[in-house]
């Protein structure tokens, strides 16, 4: 059994980007590792290549930004990357996502058992996305996605689709994914505030060739941690690989936890929100 694993990145120390941590959280599983490394206004090709690694194939592209409406450069590039990979598996790991190597045997386990199994063209992971700091991650399971395939099979009809959150067949039908045991570890809301709105602003010039329409999307850095009210403590064990990182957090972070409405408050609102979306529907207030 081979594993290629695969990403891409751009002006990765601008953004602040846990590019490195997120490659090498995964490499002890793979045999090959090819990423796309975009044009970049930073050293992000200088912090790349500190990944001292035989495994790693580094691809420089210059991403066509007339594509971005939508966020399909995103995929376009990804599937830039997916093409190079020579495995039987393919790894995706976004810049800033991190595998826990708690997981590293149910991950290896899992794509030794599906390999030969046609009913499984990926391997589905339960996410855990951090917020504002290391302590304290989302758990608003209705407004952010709690599970994606990261793991798929290299065929020629699988690729990587829309803004690259996920992969489909070219007709546009998913995989058949099995979920296995096993979680990534989203840093995408950890920055120090001022990193967290530039990053913002980036991702969006991703979606939108407005920038005028960008800044009006984006909150401001005072406004950047406002998704608050449904966050938990994490009281577990962070990957190895971000101990360095962790180590340099050093700035403010007021999560409002004690203001937080109880669980049981929280969940009659969730399982209310889509009967009251029917109901506008049915009263012509939608």
């Amino acid at each position: 059994m081979k594993v290629s694993g695969f990403s891409i990145i751009a002006n990765a120390t601008r953004y602040g980007y846990p590019v490195v941590e997120a490659v090498s959280s995964i490499l002890p599983l793979c045999d090959e590792f090819i990423l796309n490394v975009g044009k970049s206004d930073d050293e992000t090709l200088a912090l790349v290549n500190t990944i001292s690694s035989p495994k790693l194939t580094i691809i420089e592209r210059e991403w066509d930004m007339g594509l971005r409406d939508g966020g399909r450069l995103i995929s376009i590039e990804t599937n830039h990357a997916l093409e190079r990979c020579t495995g039987d598996w393919c790894f995706y790991i976004q810049a800033d996502e991190v595998l826990h190597e708690k997981y590293y045997p149910t991950v290896h386990s899992s794509m030794e058992r599906y390999l030969g199994d046609e009913s499984v063209e990926a391997l589905q992971f339960g996410y855990k996305h951090f917020y504002g700091s290391y302590d304290f991650y989302q758990d608003n399971f209705r407004g952010w996605y709690v599970k994606e395939s990261r793991v798929i099979k290299r065929h020629p009809d699988i690729v990587s689709w829309g803004d690259g959150m996920d992969f489909r067949h070219r007709d546009n039908s998913k995989p058949k994914a099995r979920r296995i045991d096993a979680e990534i570890y989203h840093y995408g809301w950890v920055r120090p505030p001022r990193v967290m709105y530039t990053k913002n602003i980036g991702f969006h010039q991703l979606y939108y060739s407005n920038d005028e329409e960008v800044k009006q999307i984006v909150p401001s850095v005072e406004q950047t941690f406002n998704d608050l009210g449904h966050l938990k403590r994490f009281a577990d064990t962070h990957p190895a690989v971000m101990k360095e990182r962790i180590a340099a957090f050093d700035w403010q972070f007021d999560s409002k936890i004690d203001e937080q409405p109880p669980d049981w408050w929280r969940h009659v609102v969730l399982f209310l929100q889509p009967l009251t979306k029917r109901l506008k529907r049915w009263t012509g207030r939608a």
